[in-house]
């Protein structure tokens, strides 16, 4: 059996959906898998072992426009798969299935789409599941008839090659990167749109606060887009960060959070990814639900102030961003601060029950 799983076009999607992808492994443990997806995110996949391959949609290059659409339909018609998972909620999804003559299509019967489906599955209704977006993924197979019931997502876990590691430890120390320093994983950007985005001035002050404190290095990641903000927060620091954004790839991302002691941003992709490979997460809330879209682990600080007009879900906002604006840099610090006692603190009780020291 050949199963073709759509996958989302946002990190943070893509990393609320793995359980969803690890269970259609369990389900279908000896189909091939291949995961579709956008460039930016699907090295995210690589070594998670949910997929036997991964398929790059290149809409930017030989996919491109109506033509290129047709040329990746052909190229998945050639592989003849028996079923398409669509976690994507696109019209595009069903139509690529659709073209590629794939027999079963699979997806929430969303944006006019449900013809071009074999299985047009209702979409939940308000109150019908848990809001976090990782279940909303689950509920998909749930009603395909994949799984028999919602596993509890308590966690969800990237795993890092022990090679990448490595190589993003030697990265970071040519970057200028302290050996045995704490280090603090800022992320300031936020694909979906500048409504999400605390104050560029307040991450320099707190970055500039951090390094006094705790004598920490911190590193600024960013996506290509975020480059410009990360180097106006770089400049207005009266102290050194290391600033890597726009510099690394989806699938170097990982592996340089996971050499950090902490992350610290706004609800974006680079959030879930440092929750997901271990760190303890400070994250900075506004126009979006932290119930939906929070990261799923236990090391999660929220710093959000309520005002009425939150959650609204823009990506701009039309008034006067009071959601962030009214958040400080000394809220952020003690949340920052607190996490960094608390990981202290496990990490001495670890040792100590482990008879060392």
């Amino acid at each position: 059996m050949k199963i073709l799983v759509r996958a989302t076009n946002w990190v943070g999607d893509a990393v609320m959906s793995l359980p969803a992808l690890r269970a259609i492994r369990g389900r279908w443990p000896q189909a091939e898998i291949a995961v579709l997806a956008r460039p930016w995110v699907a090295e995210l996949y690589r070594d998670q072992d949910c997929a036997d391959r991964l398929l790059v949609y290149e809409h930017r290059g030989r996919h491109r426009g109506f033509l290129g659409r047709e040329r990746l339909a052909r190229e998945l018609r050639g592989e003849r798969f028996d079923t398409a998972m669509l976690l994507q909620n696109a019209f595009e999804a069903a139509w690529l299935a659709w073209r590629a003559g794939i027999p079963e299509r699979i997806g929430y019967a969303r944006n006019g789409r449900s013809w071009l489906l074999t299985r047009a599955v209702a979409v939940p209704g308000r109150g019908e599941l848990q809001r976090h977006q990782s279940y909303y993924y689950l509920e998909l197979l749930r009603r395909a008839g994949w799984i028999e019931r919602l596993p509890a997502v308590d966690a969800i876990n990237l795993r890092v090659p022990e090679e990448a590691r490595q190589g993003a430890e030697q990265r970071l120390l040519a970057a200028g990167a302290r050996q045995g320093a704490t280090r603090i994983a800022l992320a300031p950007g936020a694909a979906y749109g500048s409504a999400k985005c605390w104050l560029p001035e307040r991450y320099a002050a707190l970055a500039d606060g951090l390094i006094a404190a705790c004598d920490a290095d911190v590193i600024v990641f960013g996506a290509p887009q975020e480059k410009d903000m990360a180097e106006r927060i770089v400049r207005s620091m009266q102290r050194r960060a290391i600033n890597l954004a726009g510099a690394t790839s989806i699938g170097e991302l990982p592996a340089l959070l996971g050499t950090c002691r902490l992350f610290v941003g706004n609800d974006s992709g680079a959030m879930h990814v440092a929750a997901a490979v271990g760190l303890p997460v400070v994250g900075i809330f506004g126009p979006t639900d932290p119930e939906a879209t929070r990261p799923v682990t236990p090391l999660f600080t929220l710093v959000r102030e309520p005002v009425f007009c939150s959650p609204c879900l823009l990506r701009h906002c039309p008034i006067d961003h009071r959601c962030m604006t009214r958040i400080s840099v000394e809220q952020v610090f003690r949340a920052v601060q607190a996490r960094l006692e608390h990981s202290a603190e496990a990490a001495s009780w670890e040792t100590r029950s482990a008879g060392i020291g």
